[in-house]
């Protein structure tokens, strides 16, 4: 699930929210909040700190969070967040993504998105390890640089431990689904 990020527009410090959700069904299977606060450390990069809540899967979960982003060469939007959870459970997400102007507003947008978590949770359905993996495609209208809605598609792979939860569960390990959302910062 892969997460808009705020755009690159890089100030001294500043307020960030990510978010992300998944519905299947009209259910609710899984979303998560931050709230985070960056202050810039180098230009173009930004350390992070703050909290994630996880609303679902299972009972919700909060964590601390500390991690850094920015423009790394090539152009590369790269997020790396590690986090400390209720029961010493610990988690890191890496995340990298690319833009590509087809137009002055209309944008394509590859990324790249792996999940690890230091032990198995196993009411939430996650294993130790390399979690999860996601690819996919966004592409993007900028009606101004502050407000920009999306379409695209994500393919989902578990692994280890967590692939082996799904299976109990009789869900699949591999899931491709389309996403639709906004991208806004202000």
């Amino acid at each position: 699930m892969g997460r808009p990020s705020l755009g690159r527009h890089r100030s001294q410090q500043a307020l960030k929210l990510r978010s992300e959700g998944e519905r299947v069904g009209g259910h609710t299977e899984g979303a998560d909040l931050e709230v985070l606060y960056g202050r810039a450390f180098a230009r173009w990069w930004d350390v992070v700190a703050g909290v994630r809540h996880d609303f679902k899967p299972g009972a919700s979960q909060d964590f601390v969070a500390i991690g850094v982003q920015g423009l790394a060469p090539y152009k590369f939007e790269v997020e790396a967040t590690a986090y400390l959870g209720q029961s010493g459970q610990t988690a890191a997400r890496l995340e990298a993504e690319y833009e590509t102007l087809l137009t002055n507003r209309l944008i394509l947008q590859p990324l790249v998105e792996v999940s690890f978590y230091g032990k198995n949770d196993e009411r939430r359905g996650i294993g130790s390890g390399l979690s999860t993996a996601e690819a996919g495609l966004r592409l993007r209208y900028e009606f101004t640089r502050q407000f920009a809605p999306y379409i695209g598609v994500v393919h989902e792979r578990a692994f280890g431990r967590t692939a082996d939860f799904r299976r109990a569960a009789d869900e699949g390990v591999n899931d491709t689904r389309f996403v639709a959302g906004i991208r806004i910062w202000f």
